[in-house]
């Protein structure tokens, strides 16, 4: 039997309700149902784009997939970069659990204190931080077996140098990204890095790859680079600078090789240095290209080029005599002096003796605009066409604002400014019979054309004259090699400090070439500031050039032209500066 229900017997069931609150709540409820309606018409029809990419931009990655970087080769292709494979670590920081221990053997397999291991998780609101960028694979490995929660690893590739110290200069580096900051890897820094590739996938929070979605793009390796520079020319020739260096108690020096066919440069290199690949507490000193980068006043090496423009100018012959006695003159009221009075010389005989009376007598022969344009000819005052950065042009003002004075300087080499570079480059002039190659750093097979600037005599005149400034009774007595003959030109300037010049800080440098009568190569050396005692360019550079010629041109399969007897020095004569 059913019971019914008396809805009299319940006082809230028997009391009226009012229909407009009923019927304001059903439009509620439909109000709401609408909203909702179309806020999912909005999400899922007009504002598809949006929330979609916001979902992506949540879970969907895109993966760079890095490109081999290519590597820098020696004219014989040995390999002075390339990139290995490597690892870089990365960590969620909040997510990281780890004993004492195993943060201590972490921070020993990643050569860092743990103090700064720890400070690079503290921060628990980081869901991301690199802990160390490009470790070895087998490092990376043994960081793996740890097992630490939230600490992860990704492919890389890390760039190594064989060569090291020796070719820093030339090679340069790359930052952890890879990309060139000094040398070749800067210049060549987009052809040697390719084109990355990517990878579109979706990660969990974890950064774990859940799935890949569309096409991938492989990467475009990077191209190889091949060098003029000939590995053991350089290596051969870091050394010896090095040895003299240290030998001489010097700030730091500089060498400088050109094949005098092609232009190449088959070494160029700088002590002090560095190891590319460990750049830790590096200085500028270290990390300057100075045979580049570094200007100074090339001293009495500019006297065979005073000499060269005066006789293509037909002032002078080589048997000219020129008066230099009492060994000094007044011009402006400054007085210039040889070391030396050699009272009467023949043209060849004040390149011989490095006489400063003698050269400024000859440039006094010429006009400053014909002077100018000799010095702009050979490169002076202009940035070095080569492929390579840093490269600076030195200083060479308008011919118009010269004094008699300083006409008569930059005969014998002040007054102006270049670098070694520059003055190894203008001596192509007289290797090349009178015509000034381009110089390169890659490599080449091609015999290279220059732009005249002396005749065949002239240039063959100075050659001559450099020998028998190499020879006894010259300043670069010490230049002489077994089996070549060699011709080049000593320097010693005093230094630039502030507005004058220091009494007693140097340079010495020694330019030249061999075998004179068809020269192979040209090599210059710069000594920074000796201070042994012995700081002129026929003691402190000419050695330098000696050994690196002659190991040069064996090297390179040029027979002796001179036949092999004990070299008889004497006293070499003292250059004037």
């Amino acid at each position: 039997m059913s019971r019914s229900v008396r809805y009299t017997s319940s006082p809230l069931l028997a009391s009226k309700t009012p229909v407009w609150r009923s019927k304001l709540i059903v439009a509620g409820i439909a109000l709401a149902f609408a909203g909702l309606a179309g806020r999912a018409a909005y999400v899922q029809v007009v504002g598809n784009e949006f929330f979609q990419r916001q979902g992506e931009v949540r879970f969907a990655r895109t993966l760079e997939l890095p490109a081999n970087r290519g590597r820098i080769l020696d004219r014989n292709g040995l390999i002075l970069a390339s990139s290995v494979p490597a690892a870089s670590i990365w960590a969620i920081p909040e997510d990281v659990e780890a004993s004492k221990a195993q943060l201590i053997e972490l921070a020993r397999l990643l050569e860092m204190p743990v103090a700064e291991l720890q400070k690079k998780l503290a921060n628990e609101d980081k869901s991301f931080v690199w802990v160390k960028r490009q470790v070895d694979e087998s490092v990376a490995q043994q960081i793996h077996s740890l097992g630490i929660k939230g600490i992860y690893h990704r492919k890389d590739y890390k760039r190594k140098y064989p060569e090291g110290e020796t070719s820093a200069h030339v090679v340069g580096f790359t930052n952890v990204e890879d990309r060139g900051q000094e040398g070749i890897e800067l210049t060549f820094n987009k052809e040697l890095a390719g084109k990355p590739g990517s990878r579109r996938v979706i990660k969990d929070r974890l950064g774990r790859v859940v799935e890949s979605i569309g096409e991938q793009v492989p990467p475009v390796e990077g191209r190889d680079i091949q060098l003029s520079v000939d590995s053991k020319v350089q290596f051969f020739a870091y050394q010896k600078l090095r040895d003299a260096v240290i030998a001489r108690k010097a700030k730091a020096g500089s060498v400088v090789v050109l094949d005098t066919i092609t232009g190449e440069v088959l070494a160029l290199a700088n002590y002090p240095s560095y190891v590319p690949d460990k750049r830790q507490n590096l200085t500028g000193e270290q990390l300057r290209n100075r045979a580049v980068t570094d200007t100074f006043e090339p001293g009495s090496t500019m006297k065979p080029i005073t000499v060269a423009m005066a006789l293509e100018a037909g002032r002078i012959k080589p048997g000219t005599l020129i008066e230099t006695g009492p060994g000094r003159i007044s011009i402006g009221g400054f007085t210039i002096s040889d070391t030396h009075n050699y009272g009467t010389l023949t043209v060849e005989g004040v390149i011989q003796k490095s006489s400063n009376v003698g050269a400024l007598k000859i440039a006094q022969k010429m006009t400053p605009h014909e002077m100018w344009d000799t010095y702009v000819a050979l490169g002076y005052g202009q940035k070095p066409q080569i492929e390579f950065p840093g490269a600076v042009t030195g200083r060479l003002r308008p011919w118009k604002s010269w004094r008699p004075v300083e006409q008569a300087t930059m005969s014998y080499g002040y007054g102006l400014s270049a670098s070694l570079f520059q003055m190894a480059h203008s001596y192509t002039s007289f290797a090349h019979d009178g015509r000034i190659i381009p110089v390169t750093m890659l490599k080449s097979s091609e015999p290279a054309t220059g732009v005249r600037v002396f005749s065949p005599e002239n240039a063959h005149a100075i050659r001559k004259m450099l020998q028998m400034a190499a020879a006894p009774g010259g300043t670069g007595q010490l230049a002489q090699t077994v089996g070549y003959s060699v011709g080049g030109k000593s320097g010693t300037a005093h230094k630039q400090v502030g507005k004058g010049y220091a009494s007693n800080k140097y340079r010495a440098w020694f330019t030249g070439m061999a075998p004179i009568e068809a020269p192979r190569i040209i090599v210059a050396v710069m000594i920074d500031e000796p201070s042994d005692g012995t700081y002129y360019g026929g003691l402190a550079a000419a050695p330098v050039f000696s050994e690196v010629v002659q190991q040069t041109l064996r090297m390179m399969g040029v027979q002796p032209d001179m036949a092999v007897k004990p070299q008889i020095v004497t006293n070499p004569v003292e250059e004037s500066f």
